[in-house]
């Protein structure tokens, strides 16, 4: 009997799964199936043999991305240093600061001045010309590859510029191409999605349809008139896409970011937001990258409250994504720094806790995007809060509008109608950096500076892996250039508020001892070797919070077999006392290297503390 080969093996153990939900979702069409297994070996045969073997090795540790050594920075790379040779140069730094997961944002050709950030693509096998070429990616991932980096990348699957290709075909008239779309001759049908479909962006770009003139036709656009929504009810989008994917990932992508991803299947007389389909789609991409390059990981972007983003990990037998974005505790953490009641985090945190521990999240401060204030109104209530007057408490509390607050950032999206706004800007300038510069008063940069270590210390005592924006590490300030631009595309979106160059010629001073620059980055960084060093920042330990007593201060405890971290942490301004009892143990706080027992702890304003204490030790002394 004829030995399997590999690719025969991993095909063998999800085809008849894969099978069947591709037969299911496309009745009648196996012979596209077919085509789509076809395909795969295709795309596995071509895998350089490099990739194969880091396949083979990550197979057998499934578990390789759970390590407490994970420290991910997502950057763009004309911002970061010019382009993908520049990020090249600069890997060293990257390693300097502990990262071994970047995330590179979209890099793939888009419009000039319609590109949404990189979320426009007009060709998903050609880069940007300004910043490089897939053979720039690929001597990229290589170098990443052997310093022990991770690379990931945008795979924006839910829509395509209006530029592509199959966009400029189907307004040719071409019925295939206008099938992988969503067309339609009059608003009838369009009407009947409106209906019930939410408007992502009803200021800036209302409705869920747009008017083409040139083919006098309607078609879908979520998000923006130029971005147009695929139709993967079409066996041949779903084909076709997987193989744009399969395609990146062989020029040495670890992980593909999923972009949009609960909008993906559109179905009349719904929201068309999370339906079955999508979960199907997810699964199917799943196994496809099991079967071809099982080394790669998928990690769904699923901005909505935790109902809704717990179902894209899948079940343990069944399993979807690899990793998700833990949004909602991200949105929480801000909504602290504004109120200094920790009630909502601590709340948010013990849902999170009590997930599956092989649940994987990617923890953040801040991202590329705004932020949402989608939190957990419903819970809220009970305190008196109510969405509309809050958000415009916190809009206002981070525009610097509010008394006390030393915030600086902009609004995206403001939808006077609806009451409702998103937020911009850095995390410095949110903490008060910003302002505290422009006034040189060295009281406030003290307090902001306490503030962006006190939320490092918060993000990096989470179960997941702590992602840093570009620039987060030595303090950088928003950037308001953006209305200058040239780009009408730019100078329109308040987001590049946060999306400035990284200061190349800041940067030198974080080796300056004292400064602001060094204050910001080496504090981060003894987190970061601490968090590698310490059995209870493991993802396998226990996590829990515990009461304070007191609304400003948050307890988090970490333990992991006869190893525990107490962890405090002060949203005010004023020292404030955490009323608890650890017993008559002396526990010795890591960052400052202080002993001492825990009852009655006083926490400094906007301070932190991480207090540690090994049973192990003590028994062996």
């Amino acid at each position: 009997m004829k030995k399997q080969t590999e690719f025969e093996r991993r095909l063998s153990t999800h085809y008849d799964e894969l099978k069947w939900l591709y037969c299911e979702l496309y009745p009648g069409r196996e012979d596209l199936f077919h085509e789509l297994c076809s395909m795969l070996e295709g795309f596995y045969n071509d895998r350089k043999p490099a990739w194969k073997t880091l396949d083979r090795k990550r197979e057998k540790d499934p578990d390789w991305f759970h390590s407490q050594r994970m420290v991910g920075m997502m950057l763009y790379i004309d911002a970061f240093h010019d382009n993908l040779k520049g990020v090249e140069e600069k890997l060293d730094y990257l390693l300097d600061c502990n990262v071994n997961y970047l995330h590179l944002m979209p890099f793939l050709d888009t419009p000039r001045g319609m590109s949404d950030g990189g979320y426009a693509v007009s060709d998903y096998r050609k880069i940007q010309e300004n910043l490089g070429t897939m053979e720039d990616l690929a001597s990229l991932s290589k170098k990443c590859h052997s310093k022990g980096m991770s690379l990931c990348m945008d795979f924006v699957m839910n829509h395509t510029s209006q530029e592509h290709e199959w966009a400029k075909r189907a307004v040719a008239g071409e019925r295939e191409y206008q099938d992988r779309y969503f067309f339609f001759d009059n608003f009838d049908i369009p009407a009947q999605y409106e209906k019930t479909c939410p408007q992502v962006f009803p200021t800036t770009a209302p409705g869920n349809f747009t008017w083409l003139d040139s083919c006098q036709k309607f078609v879908m656009t979520t998000f923006y008139p130029y971005q147009w929504d695929l139709n993967y009810a079409n066996p041949v989008v779903f084909n076709e896409m997987t193989a744009n994917m399969l395609y990146l990932v062989n020029q040495g992508i670890d992980i593909v970011r999923i972009d949009a991803v609960p909008y993906i299947w559109k179905q009349i007389g719904t929201t068309c937001r999370n339906l079955p389909q999508v979960h199907t789609i997810v699964r199917m991409m799943r196994m496809i990258t099991e079967i071809v390059c099982p080394g790669v990981l998928l990690l769904g972007e699923v901005v909505m409250e935790p109902s809704k983003v717990v179902p894209y990990f899948g079940t343990i037998e069944k399993p979807e994504c690899h990793m998700l974005y833990n949004v909602t505790t991200m949105a929480s953490t801000w909504h602290t720094v504004a109120t200094g009641d920790v009630a909502l985090l601590k709340h948010q945190m013990d849902l999170v806790n009590a997930l599956p521990k092989q649940y994987v999240f990617l923890n953040y401060l801040r991202c590329h995007d705004d932020i949402g204030w989608g939190l957990d109104y419903d819970w809220l209530q009970q305190f008196g809060i109510t969405q509309a007057p809050h958000k415009k408490f916190l809009n206002d509390y981070f525009q610097g509008y509010f008394p006390g607050s030393e915030a600086r950032g902009e609004l995206y999206n403001d939808d006077p109608v609806l009451q409702d706004a998103r937020l911009c800007g850095t995390t410095a300038s949110l903490c008060g950096l910003e302002a505290a510069g422009f006034e040189q008063n060295e009281g406030k940069t003290d307090r902001a500076i306490r503030k962006i270590l006190m939320l490092n210390a918060y993000l990096f005592i989470q179960t997941g892996i702590p992602v840093i924006y570009s620039g987060d590490e030595i303090g950088q300030v928003n950037d308001y250039s953006y209305k200058e631009s040239e780009d009408y595309d730019r100078r329109t979106d308040s987001r590049y508020l946060h999306r400035g160059k990284f200061h190349w010629d800041v940067e030198p001073c974080r080796r300056i001892e004292g400064s602001v620059q060094n204050r910001i980055f080496e504090g981060m960084k003894k987190m970061e070797e601490l968090r590698f060093s310490y059995a209870p920042f493991s993802s396998q330990a226990d996590v829990w919070t515990k009461d304070t007593y007191e609304p400003a201060v948050l307890c988090v405890c970490r333990q992991l077999g006869d190893e525990m971290v107490t962890a405090l942490f002060n949203f005010r301004g004023e020292d404030k006392i955490a009323h608890i009892d650890m017993g008559p143990f002396e526990w010795t706080d890591l960052l400052t290297g202080e002993t001492r027992v825990l009852r009655e702890v006083t926490v400094p304003a906007n301070g932190c503390a991480w207090y540690y204490r090994s049973w192990k030790q003590e028994s062996a002394e």
